[in-house]
């Protein structure tokens, strides 16, 4: 599998501690980075992505020259950064009231505010007739109130990814569908004496994965909206998720030091399960070209690694078909011509989506007809499990205020460090969302 050039810190973007300074100066100079038209049909569109490394840097630039053949009189001036780059400059023509024309986005929290500070555009009432091509779970992702104002050109899903062949040694023979059934996994496997988990607890997103997962599990992606809406974390289904999560706590399934490991390294969650000293980690669809790079060889355990689908429980509310992701979108900068709707329209269609999967890598397509472009089975799984999901439920790091996916995560990993409880969780959370 091509490597990818984006990951999960890509997919946080912007819902850090500096998310808020987005929305200041809503209406500022229009006089910066923004593209412009003009009645004889000519059109500069100003597109500002993170995919500044081949091979999406190339992919993209002949994706746009492609769109501008077709297309006489409209240029692409395009803005390749790196993530954190891209954060910095965003803020910084964001606060001016200037945003590019086209931009990278992952929805949620970020999106919503851009739109109340006036900053991207709707997407017209034309546009349906291609959006409806579109996964519905990639729609709704990127609708404030129920309007559309945003895209993405991904979409995939958190599920535990594993070591087909230390499943084998540890003597299990079939995916565990139900919680019970993985605890009963994780304990088989370290009687083994293999590491069942590798976790990055020191940069508390992995962790949050898990208790956001229960959640969904008991309380329900409607539970979960509720909750973010009257702040009422503090119920007894996020309390029950924080309980199942310490029973796994409990078990001691993860590496060594495993508070103090980043993600993405050698030595962290990322290489540890591409060297084959752990059976599982929890993580979303970048796993496999992630491990590959953090791994000694380069190259992961790509022929042994397999997918399923986080558990069951029972008298939970949530549907256990139900999903937790996110993606990498398109939004539309205020000052856009028509001309860049035109462009996001040609970037999801059918031909581009597959180009984008096949030669740029780690991308799985939202547009019916593109998922044909996969050959990576465990991709194509997620592909459909995304795809056939009763109920979506973004990151909750991303989903919400970066005040609320900030707690999140802080509380989450207390638990995981053993300095609170399940009580002591859900009350945090709770108590930070009544406030907003």
């Amino acid at each position: 599998m091509t490597t990818p050039y984006f990951s999960r810190r890509s997919l946080l973007g912007l819902a850090g501690a500096g998310a808020g300074a987005i929305i200041l100066g809503g209406c500022g100079d229009d006089s910066g980075s923004g593209g412009s038209g003009d009645s004889n049909g000519s059109a500069t569109i100003e597109w500002w992505h993170i995919s500044n490394t081949d091979p999406g840097l190339t992919v993209y630039a002949n994706i746009a020259k492609a769109f501008e053949q077709a297309h006489s009189g409209t240029k692409i001036n395009i803005t390749p950064l790196e993530n954190q780059a891209f954060k910095d400059k965003l803020t910084t023509v964001t606060q001016a009231g200037n945003p590019p024309d086209i931009f990278h986005s992952w929805g949620g929290g970020v999106l919503a505010d851009q739109v109340k500070a006036g900053l991207v555009k709707e997407f017209p009432a034309d546009a349906q007739s291609w959006l409806s091509q579109v996964n519905r779970h990639a729609r709704e992702a990127y609708q404030v109130d129920g309007k559309q104002y945003g895209i993405p050109f991904d979409l995939g899903m958190v599920g535990f990814w594993y070591n087909k062949e230390l499943f084998e040694k540890a003597g299990v023979t079939s995916e565990p569908t139900t919680w019970p059934e993985f605890l009963e996994v994780v304990q088989k496997i370290k009687a083994a004496g293999i590491t069942p988990i590798a976790l990055a607890g020191a940069e508390k997103w992995p962790g949050h994965f898990y208790w956001s997962y229960l959640a969904i599990r008991y309380a329900g992606v409607d539970g979960l909206q509720k909750a973010a809406e009257d702040g009422s974390f503090d119920t007894d289904d996020f309390v029950t998720a924080g309980e199942k999560l310490k029973e796994l706590i409990d078990l001691q399934p993860f590496q060594k030091g495993f508070l103090g490991a980043k993600y993405s390294a050698n030595d962290g969650q990322a290489g540890i399960m591409g060297n084959g000293q752990a059976a599982m980690e929890l993580m979303g669809q970048w796993a496999g070209p992630t491990q590959a790079a953090y791994s000694s060889s380069k190259k992961g355990i790509t022929d042994k690694l397999g997918f399923f689908p986080f558990p069951g429980v029972e008298g939970g509310k949530g549907s256990p078909q139900d999903v937790f992701g996110g993606g990498n979108g398109l939004a539309v900068g205020k000052n856009a011509p028509d001309a860049a709707f035109e462009y996001v329209e040609y970037f999801l269609s059918v031909d581009v989506q597959k180009k984008v999967v096949t030669e740029a890598g780690g991308v799985i397509p939202v547009t019916q007809g593109a998922e044909v472009a996969l050959t990576d089975e465990n991709l194509k799984k997620v592909q459909q499990l995304v795809a056939n999901a009763p109920k979506f439920q973004m990151y909750l790091d991303q989903k919400y205020p970066p005040a609320l996916g900030n707690q999140v995560n802080d509380s989450v990993a207390e638990l995981f460090a053993g300095k609170a409880t399940p009580e002591q969780v859900a009350q945090a959370i709770a108590k930070t969302a009544k406030t907003l």
